[in-house]
């Protein structure tokens, strides 16, 4: 194929995936997708009809990302939606005695699990962050500020890393420094940076990036593993070192001569080679590469598009593109799972899965 053949094809696979996804699953969050009693986004809708499975809880985490999607989707609608969702998740998650966010509310929207999570956290100072661009209200910023001090303050250990969890008043930790909430809070500062108090939050950034380095990469593959190295049974996942990597690649100089800077483009070529292949992104690999969880996750497969737009392998984005679209995509949304041979494992389409389309999307006009 020509490097012609290649541009039009990619534009194309691109144009589609767009028009998707702002003609599909957009509007199916204003609309099924939404209780608007509540003012929350149901947690998931049933993958064949479109519609809203019984709630059982909502979450504070699924709240921000529907609120990061549309703070950054085009359109006065998207907009007023975004001022919906914001103003619901103070509302309703905000832990006004203790601080922090409390991680859900049941179906009537009353406090259900209180535990502060760091990974709630960093998503709410992401979407604090996206929301403030879109629509410079005051007190998005105000409350992503808050959030990043009680992040600072209370989650974080004496080693540069930080507690996964922490009890509803922010005083014993519940659950131990792990890789995803801290590559989501890393995804978070880069964004809070960008709307304020940019030297302090790159300060946090290197020194977490340093963390991450000494305790959570595996050696030989260089990889981000899941838990901390010499935990037994440990994982690698290939999308998270593509996540990983399309996150400090677009921040080059915050992570300028750190190990981690130099490690990630070697553990993605460790991941591409043993975690790719025809069906697309397996979930999870052991430390010697062997998989371990040969699920297709729909978030692997956006995040696997996203380094290649990253990386600039234009020829592999076109293919990727194309088997994403037939086996991901279809006429009423998406498949959240599948199996090697494209059977469906996952019935549902949960709230929380646009984000991913949606941060794919963000690295595509860079390469068409």
């Amino acid at each position: 194929m020509t490097a012609a053949q290649t541009d039009s094809n990619l534009a194309a696979h691109v144009r589609a995936l767009r028009e998707h996804f702002d003609s599909i699953i957009l509007p199916m969050w204003m609309g099924r997708g939404f209780n608007t009693a509540l003012g929350l986004p149901y947690e998931s809708l049933d993958s064949a009809g479109g519609a809203a499975l019984p709630a059982t809880r909502y979450r504070a985490m699924a709240c921000a990302r529907q609120l990061y999607v549309f703070s950054e989707a085009p359109g006065e609608a998207a907009g007023r939606h975004a001022d919906i969702l914001f103003e619901s998740l103070r509302r309703v998650f905000r832990d006004e005695e203790h601080g922090g966010w409390r991680y859900s509310v049941d179906a009537q929207a009353r406090p259900l699990d209180a535990t502060q999570d760091l990974y709630t956290h960093a998503f709410i100072v992401l979407a604090c962050a996206a929301y403030f661009r879109r629509s410079r209200n005051g007190e998005a910023r105000k409350l992503m500020l808050a959030t990043a001090a009680t992040i600072e303050a209370r989650f974080k250990t004496a080693d540069s890393l930080y507690h996964a969890a922490l009890s509803p008043d922010l005083g014993q930790p519940l659950r131990a420094p792990a890789q995803n909430p801290m590559m989501h809070l890393t995804e978070a500062y880069l964004a809070a940076a960008q709307v304020a108090e940019p030297a302090r939050f790159a300060q946090h950034l290197r020194s977490l990036a340093q963390g991450i380095s000494h305790r959570f990469v595996h050696a030989p593959s260089q990889c981000i593993s899941e838990e901390r190295q010499g935990t037994a049974g440990n994982r690698l996942e290939p999308g998270h070192q593509f996540e990983w990597l399309s996150l400090v690649h677009g921040s080059a100089a915050v992570f300028e001569g750190l190990d981690l800077a130099e490690s990630l483009p070697r553990a993605v070529q460790w991941a591409r080679r043993r975690g790719v292949d025809q069906a697309g992104v397996v979930a999870a690999l052991d430390e010697s590469g062997a998989v371990i969880d040969d699920t297709r996750r729909i978030w692997a497969q956006t995040e696997y598009l996203r380094v290649l737009a990253v990386q600039g392998d234009l020829p592999a984005l076109a293919a990727g593109l194309e088997v994403f679209r037939k086996r991901f995509l279809h006429a009423g949304g998406w498949y959240e799972c599948l199996d090697a041979d494209g059977v469906v494992t996952r019935s549902d389409m949960p709230s929380t899965s646009p984000y991913h389309l949606a941060t794919c999307l963000a690295a595509m006009p860079d390469v068409v």
